[in-house]
């Protein structure tokens, strides 16, 4: 990896950590304070709950369970297992495997911590869950499966086509689990917006990381190699 490609992707993890701890921790001080942008989840919720139809419904429906304890696991098994067969290392699957796990330790400590009421229980559409909100698991598991994913192949593919339509379909996947979460009656906008805030932590961390592993071009001076040669002469 050039020099300057890794200088640009320790930016971005920077950029990306700082931002998402921000905005977690304006949603966090909202949500126990009941100001700032908890004021919007009433609103939000009245808009969704408005806009249900059986078309619609069943859709949601899918991608929560997709996106849900028991399926998200299975998921990411079998992505990883595929992965670690067929490439020629383990890094990225493990990697990615790694960082979902990470993910939900954060989720579920962080829930009981802050005690975040869910929406009433008779505007859920499925089964009744009377479990705290902040953050939503669903969504934290979908960001990070997705953003990362696309970061982890991206990052080899180096085509900006590809990483523009891998990103894509990350952000519009995740997207479309928010939209879940809030239509089925199970989550304010605070959570889930708080939960994408986690995974840009994780997205920013995984870059770091992967960057930092990440083989130099032979040759290539590190730093204090070049000024060391410069003194010797060579």
């Amino acid at each position: 990896m050039p020099a300057a490609t890794r200088r640009r992707l320790y930016a971005t993890s920077a950029v990306l950590v700082a931002t998402g701890l921000t905005v977690f921790f304006v949603m966090l001080f909202g949500v126990l304070g009941h100001t700032g942008f908890q004021h919007f989840d009433q609103p939000v919720n009245e808009w969704f709950m408005a806009r249900r139809q059986p078309s619609i419904t069943g859709f949601m429906i899918i991608l929560t369970i997709v996106f849900g304890p028991i399926a998200m696991p299975i998921i990411v098994f079998i992505v990883v297992v595929v992965w670690l067969i067929l490439a020629k290392h383990a890094w990225r699957p493990l990697l990615l495997a790694a960082a979902m796990s990470i993910g939900m330790v954060i989720a579920m400590t962080l829930l009981p911590v802050v005690r975040h009421p869910r929406p009433p229980v008779d505007l859920m559409l499925l089964q009744a869950d009377t479990s705290f909100s902040f953050p939503s698991g669903h969504v934290i598991g979908a960001a990070d499966f997705l953003l990362i994913l696309a970061y982890l192949i991206a990052s080899r593919q180096r085509r900006m086509l590809v990483t523009l339509l891998l990103f894509a379909v990350a952000i519009v996947g995740t997207l479309a689990q928010i939209a879940s979460r809030l239509y089925l009656g199970y989550h304010w906008i605070s959570d889930t917006t708080a939960s994408i805030a986690v995974s840009l932590v994780m997205l920013g961390a995984v870059i770091a990381v992967d960057t930092a592993r990440t083989v130099r071009i032979p040759g290539e001076p590190v730093r204090g190699e070049y000024s060391q040669n410069q003194v010797d002469g060579t």
